[in-house]
């Protein structure tokens, strides 16, 4: 990506990230399945490819329930958060 398209990004990403899930409309959002992103590219890639397709990468659809990722300053991996939610419900 060239840098204006980067600066673009940024801009969409810096507006996107304080939306309540309550503001935005549920039609609106795509489910997750239905973002193609092309699994050749390197990681890095992929990401830019998947934040510049959703129209709001913080929120998006997951089997028709709306979700919202939300980050913080801290040294969790997203991966892990999500491994331990999984292991705390099947236990």
């Amino acid at each position: 990506m060239n840098k204006i398209d980067i600066e673009k990004l940024e801009q969409k990403l810096e507006k996107c990230k304080n939306i309540s899930i309550d503001e935005v409309n549920a039609n609106d959002i795509e489910d997750i399945s239905n973002i193609n992103i092309n699994k050749r590219k390197s990681s890095k890639d992929r990401i830019l490819d998947f934040l510049s397709s959703a129209s709001n990468p913080y929120i998006f659809k997951v089997n028709g329930k709306l979700v919202k990722i939300e980050f913080s300053n801290n040294t969790r991996t997203a991966e892990s958060c999500i491994t331990n939610v999984i292991k705390s419900i099947y236990e």
